[in-house]
């Protein structure tokens, strides 16, 4: 009997990979248990997620062990949604799932949501509210006011911090501040008042009298007018108004003229050189120049001196001449002037 010698031959093993690591926030397009060399696993990130690094499809070799893994997942960003005009957004992190607010500054009322969340899409859950001034009503206005205010633009509305300017109809005087402003709680600042002012009347002057004082009741800016028997003078206002106080605010005084007590003397009034004797006064506020003497050098200079309500002071460097040492004595205002 022949026989024949079979050889054998050697099986050819395959090692089978295992289930694949989990990967935070990712998943994998199968689901098994084992895998065959050669069969390849892609992850995807989870909703709401990007890929950061690694790749993302692997293939089991032949050893049965899946390379290292390096695929990772981070949470989508949405945009930053600001700014919110008149407004605040809050915002820890703009990543998926995320929630910023909404808040307004003081005097502005928030206009819809008061928060948003970002979406795995990478949009916001809520559009971005707006912020709306605070409205203050019409202002109340008195019976004897009269309003007038700022307003931005051409709006009919008052809003916050706009301001608005009060008067009263004569004779109504104000009292309190003269403009309100819309507060951030949609009031007004305290608002004035318009009331009744009447001033006794007007006090007589001295040397002088009152234009238009014959009346017996005077009210808030009533005015009356003064003047000065002649030859005295007012400096100051002429005029008084009744003040909100209830006073006039003021009481003019009539100036008096000057008289000069010299009689030989050369001075120089109003540009020229006159003889002192001509002037029998000048009139309140009025300057006259004496001429004094420089002995040592022979010369002379002027010294000016003014009339104060009646009181003129001669200066004390002027000398008058007696009428005998006028006949040898050059005169002051025809010497030679001094250089300083």
């Amino acid at each position: 009997m022949l026989l024949l010698r079979v050889k054998p031959q050697k099986a050819l093993i395959f090692r089978i990979c295992p289930r694949p690591p989990e990967i935070p926030l990712a998943t994998t397009n199968t689901n098994k248990t084992a895998y065959r060399p050669g069969e390849e696993i892609v992850y995807r990130c989870n909703p709401g997620y990007v890929p950061q690094s690694g790749s993302r499809r692997y293939t089991c070799p032949s050893s049965g062990v899946w390379h290292t893994i390096t695929f990772k997942c981070i949470p989508k960003k949405c945009p930053y949604p600001g700014p919110l005009n008149d407004g605040a957004i809050y915002v820890d992190d703009l990543n998926y799932l995320s929630v910023i607010n909404f808040s307004c500054n003081t005097g502005f009322i928030l206009e819809g949501p008061t928060s948003s969340q970002c979406q795995a899409d990478g949009s916001w859950s809520a559009s971005l509210p707006e912020c709306q001034a605070v409205i203050c009503p019409p202002p109340p206005v008195s019976e004897f006011g009269v309003l007038s205010y700022h307003k931005i633009g051409s709006r009919d509305t008052f809003i916050f911090q706009d301001t608005i300017r009060f008067s009263c109809l004569l004779p109504f005087a104000l009292f309190g501040s003269e403009t309100a402003t819309c507060q951030a709680d949609g009031s007004w600042s305290a608002l004035p008042e318009c009331k009744s002012v009447e001033c006794p009347p007007p006090e007589p002057i001295e040397h002088g009298f009152i234009n238009r004082a014959l009346r017996d009741v005077f009210y808030y800016q009533d005015t009356v007018s003064y003047g000065c028997n002649p030859p005295y003078i007012m400096d100051d206002a002429s005029e008084s108004r009744c003040e909100k106080t209830g006073t006039w605010s003021n009481k003019p005084t009539c100036k008096a003229p000057c008289k000069i007590s010299l009689t030989r003397a050369t001075v120089l009034f109003n540009g020229r050189k006159i003889e002192v004797k001509e002037l029998n006064s000048i009139q309140h506020a009025e300057t006259i120049w004496f001429f004094c003497v420089r002995k040592t050098e022979k010369c002379s200079y002027k010294t000016p001196a003014q009339c104060i309500d009646g009181r003129l002071s001669i200066p004390d460097c002027f000398e008058e001449l007696g009428w005998w040492a006028s006949l040898w004595t050059k005169d002051p205002a025809n010497m030679t002037p001094c250089r300083n």
